[in-house]
Parts: C-alpha cells; sequence; structure tokens
C-alpha cells in the first residue's frame, strides 16, 4: 500500500491522523472535534471545512505547514 497524499481530498481524515499525526494540532486549534470522532473515517477535510465554517485551501496550508510540505 503506497504512502497516502495529505492533499487528497478523498483521504479520510481517520486515515489522515494516522499517517499525518502531526496535523492533529492544527485540528485542535481550531476546536474541531474530529480527532477521535465516530465519523472521521468517513469524513473529509471538505466535510470537515465545510463543517466548521473554514477555508479548504488555508486549512490544508496549515495541515502541509504542520508536517513539513
Amino acid at each position: 500500500m503506497r504512502h497516502p497524499r495529505l492533499d487528497d481530498l478523498d483521504l479520510p481524515l481517520a486515515d489522515l491522523m494516522a499517517h499525518f499525526p502531526d496535523t492533529i494540532p492544527v485540528f485542535l486549534r481550531h476546536k474541531m472535534l474530529c480527532v477521535g470522532c465516530l465519523i472521521s473515517p468517513f469524513h473529509t477535510i471538505v466535510d470537515a471545512c465545510a463543517e466548521y465554517g473554514l477555508d479548504e485551501r488555508y486549512f490544508l496550508a496549515e495541515l502541509q505547514d504542520a508536517v513539513g510540505i
């Protein structure tokens, strides 16, 4: 299995956080309840940003900064 891409908008949040644990503080800083959420295996960055009213581009940029991409 190849390593997932952080910018894959179809990547479930549970997989994203499992493969890129340095992104977890970004979710927490935005007071997002995605970390440990039962829906995180089904939600994506797009879903979470829509739910929390965040701009996807800026949020993705924050996640990329957190992992050094």
